[in-house]
């Protein structure tokens, strides 16, 4: 039984890695448009937005409209496990 082994740790870190994506990696209220992530510099122009940055690396805006944006692409498959086998 120890050929399966590696397969079942394999699957037992991608079902960890998904549920550490949607945890959030850090929140940010700001008004700059400077941000590394940032493709909408439009959205701080002279107003206030709060980002709330995820594991996977993509970033959810909401602008001082009530608008809600997705930022960024999320990491998927071994992209995701190499960045939570990182951060474990």
């Amino acid at each position: 039984m120890t050929q399966y082994d590696e397969r079942v740790e394999t699957q037992r870190l991608k079902i960890e890695a998904e549920k550490w994506a949607k945890g959030v990696k850090c929140i940010h209220a700001h008004s700059i448009s400077s941000m590394h992530y940032d493709d909408r510099p439009q959205d701080t122009d002279g107003k206030s937005v709060l980002d709330v940055e995820y594991n996977d690396g993509s970033v959810r805006r909401t602008t001082a409209d009530n608008e809600t944006l997705i930022l960024g692409t999320p990491l998927r498959g071994q992209d995701l496990l190499d960045s939570y086998t990182r951060a474990k």
